[in-house]
């Protein structure tokens, strides 16, 4: 039996299912994981994605962390691929509990996933820094300042996604270890398993069914009781529910 045979096994004797994702869920509607950095953004910006994606140049660098996230972080044009789908479909099937994701692109939800905890936010939840009136990533993507401002007070506004030195929702995470720590079976996939706290969430798992689905190697990929190093399309394609 090959690992991926095991794993539709494990997919149709299981019935608690928690899938835990990251950017690799992502990369095959064609939004880029901008850890695999490539000369772009040298030429483009004078710092590193991780600089600009933190708190304090947010503060500080307004204008510039504008610029770098209308252009790399808003891909709104992205659809839902065959992961995000069959994801879905195992939890109208009730087999699949919850999607744990640390992307912030929504294609979990316009798959058709109800239970999704995002746990960095997403970019289609916005609100003003002064009066928290809330607004649509389109509103942040065609507005012609420099810095998106609110259309009823003026104040400057700020998405909904957990940036370097923040910390994230506590209720998303205690939702997150009730999932984990309750799953008969958890499919890690598409992430390196390099971000804390989100990378400390499988030490909550107590079952038998890990799998760990991802191209490169991971800090756990020992812990894992399935490993697969493949493209995740590649493997959830085959299931069928």
């Amino acid at each position: 039996m090959t690992n991926t045979e095991q794993f539709l096994q494990m997919v149709k004797e299981s019935d608690n299912i928690v899938f835990f994702g990251g950017a690799g869920v992502s990369t095959e509607s064609g939004i880029p994981d901008f850890r695999s950095v490539d000369g772009l953004y040298h030429q483009k910006y004078d710092y590193p994605p991780e600089t600009i994606l933190s708190h304090s140049f947010y503060i500080k660098y307004t204008e510039e962390f504008y610029r770098f996230y209308r252009d790399k972080m808003l891909c709104l044009t992205a659809k839902p691929n065959i992961t995000h789908e069959k994801l879905a479909q195992l939890e109208a099937a009730g087999k699949l509990k919850a999607v744990i994701t640390q992307n912030i692109d929504g294609l979990h939800q316009m798959a058709g996933s109800k239970k999704v905890l995002e746990l960095h936010g997403s970019v289609h939840r916005n609100y003003c820094r002064k009066c928290g009136k809330g607004f649509e990533a389109e509103y942040i993507l065609n507005s012609t300042g420099k810095v998106p401002l609110c259309d009823e007070c003026g104040g400057s506004i700020k998405p909904d996604v957990v940036l370097y030195e923040e910390g994230l929702d506590q209720q998303t995470l205690e939702d997150a270890v009730f999932y984990i720590s309750h799953a008969d079976m958890l499919i890690v996939g598409g992430t390196s398993l390099a971000v804390y706290p989100a990378a400390g969430l499988i030490d909550y798992y107590r079952g038998n069914k890990l799998v760990l689905i991802n191209k490169s190697t991971t800090p756990m990929d020992s812990r894992a009781d399935l490993l697969i190093q493949a493209g995740l399309g590649e493997v959830f394609g085959k299931i069928t529910v």
